[in-house]
């Protein structure tokens, strides 16, 4: 886990993958902010909806849309289905 937390900053955008909550059939890439862990100052977390999620090595985050939509087209299918610019 620490090599991923020492991959990243506060402050940076990634893209993750992020499966509908309703709709688990149905993925996209999203952006995320990296931020300083709320209840962990010491550990970084992704903001995304609204919501902290604490970075593990076991989450596919990628530095740029582009390697997250390859990766998406790779492991889940039409990467145009994932794309931010949508």
């Amino acid at each position: 886990m620490s090599g991923m937390n020492d991959s990243y900053k506060a402050g940076d955008i990634v893209y993750v993958f992020y499966r509908n909550p309703h709709t688990q059939d149905v993925a996209n890439v999203q952006s995320a902010a990296v931020v300083n862990h709320p209840e962990e100052p010491d550990k970084l977390a992704l903001f995304l909806y609204e919501e902290f999620y604490p970075i593990s090595d076991e989450m596919a985050v990628y530095s740029s849309e582009e390697d997250a939509n390859q990766a998406y087209n790779y492991y889940l299918g039409d990467s145009e289905v994932g794309r931010l610019d949508e």
